[in-house]
């Protein structure tokens, strides 16, 4: 698969039959294989952090906070992330914006000597690379099981090096995992292939009702990002909370940590300014984005169709709704929020603003979000 030697049919049957029953031992091999193909990363240190979300929630960049936060604590973090599949950003679309994401492995870990962490786009480092392959056809078949997802995502940590995984597994009715029972299945599956691997995964579920900060799309992201690295008040309060828990349970990872005084370290790094500081370093390491970083000028605010409390955000909506507009191959396009769940609004006030630089995207997005807003609204 790795070496384009079979088509996409034939890794589409495989992918089929793969969907329909996969033995535990298939996993693991499945798994082993995939993290064979590429490169294989190693570190000279005893213990190397990592955390990974299993997607589908706008907005949700708390990789960016919680790495400047564990890296400037002194634990590696050598951060891979994707490119947007079908969502309107990856995490290296979004970091694209402030840095240069495509390193090869011998930069990549210049950066992570000297700044114990990097953000940095997986695809160029080449690790686990048949799973990219694999994503495209499974996009395309609308196919996203356990095992594959658990394959997916351990092969890469382990061609990466890690030691000690934090899986954030948001959980909500237009998330990728609808509910508890799922969630817990999911978090078996992951237990069991790092144990297998000796690689110690700690998986949380989050809320995955709505999106995460205010912005989706690249630039509206890392805005959100740099807000909640700089203290400023503005900054969206949930991207924020969600990234200091996440960060709480990687650093518990340090010995010294123990016994819950993970947070309380995480808010000293937010709050005295270590962590922005060591965003800027990463940044400077990494070099100077190529991206330009401004935000659509084409704008337009979606009014509420009704008066009433604010109950339901469709997320996949929403995602579908920034990519119309050109995220995030337009880095400026995207939609800004400015309603949450349990917000009161009154008919005509606006929930969400589009931004666009294409005159047809941006006509296409707000028709389509006039049509259905995505918000539900008693």
């Amino acid at each position: 698969i790795s070496h384009y030697r079979y088509s996409d049919m034939e890794i589409a049957a495989f992918l089929i039959s793969s969907a329909s029953y996969m033995t535990s031992s298939e996993l693991l091999s499945l798994s082993s294989a995939m993290a064979e193909a590429g490169t294989k990363l190693t570190w000279d240190r005893p213990m190397v952090v990592d955390k990974h979300c299993i997607g589908g929630i706008p907005g949700n960049r708390t990789s960016m906070v919680v790495v400047p936060i564990v890296a400037a604590h002194g634990l590696m973090i050598p951060k891979t992330s994707s490119r947007a599949i079908t969502s309107p950003a990856g995490t290296a679309d979004t970091m694209e914006v402030l840095a240069r994401v495509d390193l090869g492995v011998d930069e990549m870990k210049e950066v992570v000597n000297a700044c114990h962490g990097c953000l940095v786009w997986g695809g160029h480092v080449n690790l686990s690379p048949a799973d990219d392959i694999l994503i495209s056809v499974e996009r395309t078949l609308s196919l996203d099981t356990r095992e594959q997802m658990v394959a997916s995502i351990m092969s890469k940590k382990l061609a990466a090096g890690s030691t000690h995984l934090l899986i954030d597994l948001p959980v909500g009715p237009a998330a990728k995992v609808k509910t508890s029972t799922e969630a817990m299945r999911l978090r078996k599956l992951f237990e069991f292939v790092g144990d297998h691997f000796g690689i110690a995964v700690e998986v949380v579920t989050t809320d995955g009702r709505q999106p995460i900060g205010w912005g989706i799309g690249p630039v509206l992201e890392a805005k959100d990002v740099m807000a909640v690295l700089g203290n400023d008040p503005e900054a969206p309060s949930d991207l924020r909370e969600k990234s200091l828990r996440l960060a709480a349970h990687v650093l518990e990872n340090d010995p010294d940590l123990r016994g819950g005084t993970g947070y309380l370290r995480a808010r000293q790094l937010l709050e005295s300014g270590a962590a922005l500081k060591q965003m800027h370093k990463i940044i400077d390491a990494q070099g100077p984005s190529p991206c330009r970083n401004d935000l659509g000028a084409l704008h337009m605010d979606i009014p509420s169709p009704d008066d009433g409390v604010i109950v339901g955000i469709d997320c996949l909506r929403l995602n579908r709704l920034a990519r119309l507009a050109g995220a995030p191959i337009d880095k400026g396009a995207g939609i800004r929020i400015l309603k949450k769940v349990g917000d009161r609004v009154d008919r005509g006030e606006p929930l969400y603003r589009i931004h666009a630089f294409e005159p047809s995207e941006y006509e296409l997005a707000v028709t389509t979000a006039k049509l259905d807003s995505g918000y539900q609204i008693d």
